[in-house]
């Protein structure tokens, strides 16, 4: 998957993985999974994609589409591949800051220009040279980890509850059940669109960095997620979280959350 020349990129929309994918060059590996609700026949509107620039630059992407009918999955697509495409006309730039700002931003354009009031979350997450940042807009959500479980950073999600928890206002078990837990305050889409840029974390060989759909942090808690993603194999780990996700969906409990929805995870680790 790694070109020694250009950057190569992969869009993944509309798709219901079976198992997880992926990919290793020189920055480490990353395994993708993206599927649709277990509680509804229409199509997924999550997409994920990355980048994979020559000398180890991996840029990695989530998208949740919001928007009825085929609306929400065009969203979705289209702001990761604006991202991705933009990302790589920029090469070979020293800094890829600029190109996914401005990449964000194009993409909210051309969404606003679908003229179907339709919109998107979008995270991404560039990894270059043993550091990593986190860029996002919406409730699509970054964490970094380590083998044993110590959280060192996660993004705040852009919504009424996301701020709330993240003001000590609400316990995360009490947003967990929240009734406004489904509403986002940032999209791409919308006029009023920010970017949220994250601080650059350096990546020791055993952590973990995890971008998922709300899908993810709406069925289970942080230290749940950080518990089943913090060692083994990638694949394995994301099984393992993607598996207990969809069951929490498809059976809901007095004490535990159940919020069928997309699903879309990828888990990368960097080579020591």
């Amino acid at each position: 998957m790694c070109s020694e020349e250009s950057p190569t990129f992969e869009i993944f929309s509309q798709r219901d993985l079976a198992e997880p994918l992926e990919i290793t060059c020189a920055a480490g590996t990353a395994v993708f999974y993206t599927h649709r609700s277990p509680d509804k026949s229409t199509c997924n509107q999550d997409t994920i994609g990355f980048v994979v620039c020559p000398g180890g630059a991996v840029v990695l992407i989530v998208a949740d589409g919001v928007g009825g009918e085929a609306f929400g999955e065009k969203a979705s697509l289209l702001a990761a591949d604006t991202v991705a495409k933009t990302v790589c006309q920029a090469w070979p730039a020293e800094d890829l800051r600029p190109a996914i700002l401005d990449g964000i931003e194009h993409a909210n354009r051309a969404v606003l220009q679908l003229g179907t009031d339709s919109a998107t979350t979008l995270a991404v997450v560039e990894i270059r040279n043993q550091n990593m940042r986190g860029y996002h807009v919406g409730d699509s959500m970054t964490l970094v980890f380590g083998s044993r479980g110590a959280l060192k950073w996660r993004s705040v999600a852009h919504s009424p509850i996301g701020y709330a928890v993240e003001s000590g206002l609400l316990e995360e078990d009490e947003a967990m059940f929240h009734e406004d837990r489904h509403l986002v305050s940032n999209l791409v889409g919308t006029e009023n669109m920010h970017i949220e840029v994250g601080p650059v974390i350096p990546l020791t060989g055993r952590d973990t960095v995890l971008l998922a759909s709300d899908g993810l942090f709406d069925n289970l808690h942080t230290d749940e997620i950080v518990e089943l993603a913090r060692r083994g194999h990638l694949k394995q780990r994301l099984t393992a979280l993607t598996s207990v996700a969809h069951e929490r969906m498809k059976q809901a409990a007095v004490d535990l959350p159940c919020k069928p929805d997309d699903l879309s995870v990828i888990l990368f680790g960097r080579k020591c």
